[in-house]
């Protein structure tokens, strides 16, 4: 079930929020329902080394072009839903990212037309197992663990992504702080350019880049995601 949020009052909706849909008078307080991920996507694009900070803080030379990733729908959780830390893995860390859902079918898409495409934006963590990631052949792998895509706690469709403040937050304390305005590739230029590698569907989550200040969780660990204009997701770090 989708709603539509006003200040601490969700209203059902009926219909498809990717085309026609009415917002009904039924409503529900924030604290008495259950927040889901907000979108069911087919696949979750990720674009690594988009910040500039970012490359210099793991020594790596600015990309040329968008690096792309993929991350399977089943590492999808949501608002306060834990994240697994993996027994296979000595080093699990946060990675405070903007991302946004696609609203329509999209294939070698003009990136003067991209931002059409969009529904809206939310919050993400790309959780990585850090260890398992810096052996060759492995990133995916470090990747893909259910609950490495912490995505929530709603979309907002009414907001210039292009310069926004982002920060991640571990146990309380500032560890990430930048703005969407040092993102080295733009979500129009983003848009067009996964196009042109495969076909975007309603629903389908592309995450943009964490900013340097990446680190490591433990378990017990509380983790928030803050974007201006977007809110906060929140996650707890448990054993599996």
């Amino acid at each position: 079930m989708y709603g539509n949020v006003e200040g601490n009052t969700v209203y059902e909706i009926e219909g498809d929020i990717y085309e026609n849909y009415s917002v009904t008078k039924k409503d529900y307080r924030l604290e008495e329902i259950k927040i889901l991920p907000p979108c069911n996507p087919s696949k979750i694009i990720a674009i690594g080394l988009n910040y500039r900070d970012h490359a210099e803080e793991v020594k790596k030379k600015l990309p040329q072009e968008p690096m792309l990733f993929l991350k399977p729908d089943t590492s999808i959780i949501g608002h306060e839903d834990p994240i697994i830390y993996p027994r296979s893995s000595q080093r699990v860390d946060y990675e405070a990212e903007l991302a946004f859902v696609i609203k329509r079918k999209a294939k070698n898409i003009d990136k003067d037309e991209a931002l059409d495409a969009v529904l809206g934006y939310t919050c993400f963590n790309d959780v990585t197992a850090r260890d398992i990631q810096s052996r060759p052949g492995q990133f995916t792998r470090s990747k893909a663990f259910d609950t490495f895509a912490a995505v929530g706690p709603f979309i907002v469709t009414d907001i210039d992504p292009g310069n926004l403040d982002i920060k991640s937050f571990l146990n309380g304390e500032l560890k990430q702080s930048s703005n969407t305005k040092h993102l080295i590739f733009n979500i129009p230029y983003l848009v067009s350019f996964i196009s042109e590698v495969m076909t975007l569907l309603p629903g389908d989550i592309i995450a943009t880049g964490t900013p340097s200040g990446i680190g490591p969780m433990s378990v017990g660990d509380r983790i928030e995601v803050v974007i201006e204009g977007v809110g906060t997701l929140r996650n707890y770090v448990k054993a599996e």
